[in-house]
């Protein structure tokens, strides 16, 4: 009689990690940290995986992956503008890790959590170098996730910070976002456009199609960051900024397809691919802003960002046992 065949060892369950752990392992200075630590240890944006978008009834599915030596991971994102209605987030999603040599998956991230970690501390990078350093008045457009994970932001590189206007189309959602500022300890207001004018920092966290702003009213130290769109054809700054400013992106192949503040400034003739600055090349103190113009960071999200913060969330995890 042939032996029985020994079952197969139970494979222990891959954890979920919610949106309170997330928020709780990583604060934003050490997000911020994660990504300045990858890209100074030479990880190369350009060689990155492009985000497949797939138009699906409603929105937009997107698929974001990513590798390393060590890890690998891809994000399976939602974006579905008529949620605002429905009182659901605008973007949802998962994030899959998994071991950079067996590609056994090694844990489940809330994706919403580690968007809205992820996407302000890319800025947080950049405005670390961008910003000068005593900035201490900050306008942001927006109330939703985003705009607050940049508050956290450029909080954590700007500490000197004291005070945020607050411009949005709701005014009840304003002034909460006013009072969640002032609970944090920060001075705050509800503003309008014109606010930029004395800026030191501004942050553009919207689904706006257009330009949001004059910005002919911008000083001329200012820095700008624009987050709020992946496409090609819409933008939130105009081309008057984009022509002349120092601009940063996240690579060059992802702001010729995805950043529309750059392609539409560029198809208008205010703007030159060739003078376009990337993320990597700032971290490694190859770009210096020009004196007296403002600088704008144009982010639209990619995978490698979203990988390196979800290691320092699973090994902060495994960390604590």
């Amino acid at each position: 009689m042939n032996a029985p065949i020994p079952a197969p060892a139970p494979t222990p369950a891959t954890p979920h990690l919610d949106a309170e752990t997330v928020e709780r392992l990583v604060p934003m200075s050490a997000a911020i940290g994660a990504l300045e630590a990858v890209l100074a240890a030479g990880l190369d944006p350009a060689a990155q995986a492009p985000r497949s978008v797939v138009e699906v009834p409603g929105g937009q599915l997107l698929l974001m992956p990513s590798a390393t030596a060590s890890y690998a991971g891809v994000k399976v994102a939602t974006v579905t503008p008529g949620n605002a209605e429905r009182g659901l987030p605008r973007i949802q999603g998962l994030y899959l890790l998994l071991d950079g040599l067996t590609h056994t998956p090694v844990a489940l991230l809330d994706g919403i959590a580690l968007t809205s970690l992820r996407t302000p501390a890319v800025s947080g990078v950049a405005v670390g170098r961008l910003a000068v350093p005593g900035a201490e008045r900050l306008l942001v457009f927006g109330t939703g996730p985003q705009a607050w994970g940049h508050v956290e932001a450029v909080r954590a590189v700007r500490p000197a910070l004291r005070h945020v206007d607050v411009v949005a189309r709701n005014a009840r959602r304003v002034a909460a976002f006013v009072d969640r500022c002032r609970a944090a300890g920060l001075s705050a207001a509800a503003a309008t456009a014109d606010a930029v004018a004395r800026a030191d920092v501004v942050c553009c966290c919207t689904t706006a199609r257009e330009p949001l702003f004059d910005s002919s009213l911008l000083p001329g130290h200012a820095t700008v960051v624009a987050v709020g769109s992946h496409e090609p054809d819409a933008r939130e700054v105009d081309a008057r900024l984009v022509s002349r400013a120092t601009v940063v992106a996240e690579s060059r192949e992802v702001a010729e397809r995805e950043c529309g503040d750059l392609v539409l400034a560029a198809a208008e003739g205010a703007f030159a691919m060739e003078r376009l600055h990337t993320l990597d090349a700032l971290v490694r103190g190859e770009v210096r802003p020009a004196e007296g113009a403002p600088r704008l960071f144009k982010s639209a999200g990619m995978a490698w960002e979203d990988l390196a913060v979800a290691v320092a969330v699973y090994e902060g995890w495994a960390a604590a046992g």
